[in-house]
């Protein structure tokens, strides 16, 4: 499938923001996070990325308000995060901040109570026996006949639903290799018809589904990041992994870097649990690595360091004093007014320091991660000209050499002027 060039540009410069509405605010409604858009906005934020806002089933549900990937009816809305008057007008005030909205959609499974469930009953996959059939030990739905062209006729119409009459600008898709890549190829070519140069988001690491997406979960480095300080791994390793995940896909494809997600958040720690002091360093890493996209997750910008419960209610605390807001407002405008040019040096160190240049000498961005469990001296040479630290409001001027003590878990980014 071509790709558009303007989008992949974009995209380099992109900042991506998950959304939890039910967790978001106390009402959990559509209309309630729209008085956080501009908040948002100023942080730096591109594209908003909607958690699920479909009906939720009832039947098998897990928890009090069930999970948002459990979906009852895929055109219409959960009444508890209002309507589709109120989702209009959510899109519009997306895109009056020139931000854009990607809608999560779920084509493997449905609700056990979904509209199909009677009236076609053949959308979906059965036992022997003849009940249907949770994929996996997900209980609260089941599982989509990927046999049944109708069945992804159907599913392919609601999501063109969403782009004619809301004016959605892309999809991010869930767990995208568990249903055949020919379903999101013939997707994009339908919904890209009413509407084209959408954004296409896999929740996947699976190559043969680069002839659909642009973006792809970066869950080779995630699990290589969490190994690395368990297991007392290499800066190597890093490195190695980081080639061994970008290496298969096509040049133009860009991957999901994130410290936190709504799965990981809930079910596997905060990022408080999972890098405990390095987790800026890692978040960084996420803004500034070549052919990267990063993901906030909701409440990372105040530093949430709970795991939100996934099935009930669970509010987000606003009022915590943080720094972070300013942090990742900071990595946002430095990542879309400053960075070009994707040429990668990485940077060697006889410690734990994971470092690397982005760009050309004239313009070019160096980052050190101090991953260390120990102070380290940076005493390197740079090219001759002026550069300054992205943190420091100072903008104090460094010629030709960096000499900065870097504790564990701290960060360096310089940028030449």
């Amino acid at each position: 499938m071509t790709k558009n060039n303007s989008i992949l540009q974009a995209l380099d410069k992109a900042t991506i923001y998950e959304v939890n509405i039910r967790q978001f605010t106390k009402e959990g409604t559509m209309e309630a996070f729209i008085q956080h858009l501009p908040r948002l906005k100023k942080m730096g934020v591109s594209i908003i990325w909607l958690m699920p806002i479909h009906p939720i089933g009832k039947k098998n549900r897990k928890g009090s308000l069930g999970s948002y990937y459990s979906i009852s009816d895929f055109t219409d809305i959960n009444p508890e995060f209002g309507n589709k008057f109120d989702f209009k007008k959510l899109v519009h005030e997306i895109h009056a901040l020139e931000m854009k909205v990607i809608m999560d959609w779920v084509a493997n499974h449905a609700a056990w109570d979904h509209v199909w469930a009677n009236n076609h009953p053949d959308f979906f996959a059965r036992k022997e026996e003849g009940e249907f059939l949770s994929p996996y030990d997900w209980t609260d739905v089941i599982q989509i006949n990927h046999d049944n062209e109708h069945a992804h006729d159907a599913l392919r119409e609601a999501m063109c639903y969403w782009v004619k009459e809301f004016d959605i600008d892309g999809f991010r898709a869930d767990l995208a290799h568990l249903t055949p890549v020919h379903f999101w190829v013939k997707a994009r070519m339908l919904t890209e018809s009413i509407k084209p140069n959408l954004i296409w988001l896999a929740e996947s690491d699976d190559v043969n589904y680069a002839a659909a997406f642009d973006v792809f979960f970066s869950w080779k480095w995630m699990h290589k990041t969490e190994a690395f300080f368990n297991n007392h791994l290499n800066i190597s390793e890093l490195i190695d992994v980081l080639f061994q995940q970008n290496e298969p896909f096509p040049s133009h494809v860009k991957q999901l870097y994130f410290t936190s997600n709504h799965d990981e958040n809930s079910w596997n720690g905060t990022e408080f649990e999972k890098y405990g002091i390095y987790t800026k360093a890692l978040a960084v890493f996420s803004f500034f690595y070549p052919n990267g996209v990063p993901l906030i997750y909701s409440g990372q910008e105040v530093g949430n360091n709970k795991r939100l419960l996934f099935f009930d209610k669970d509010e987000i605390d606003w009022n915590k004093e943080t720094h972070s807001m300013d942090f990742y407002q900071r990595l946002s405008f430095t990542r879309n007014q400053l960075l070009a040019n994707n040429k990668l040096e990485f940077i060697p160190f006889e410690e734990k320091v994971f470092a690397f240049k982005r760009g050309e000498d004239s313009s070019s961005i160096y980052v050190f991660l101090n991953l260390d469990d120990r102070e380290v001296y940076l005493n390197h040479s740079i090219p001759q000209g002026v550069y300054y630290d992205i943190f420091d409001d100072n903008e104090s001027g460094i010629q030709s050499k960096i000499s900065a003590k870097l504790n564990p878990g701290d960060f360096l980014i310089l940028i030449s002027k």
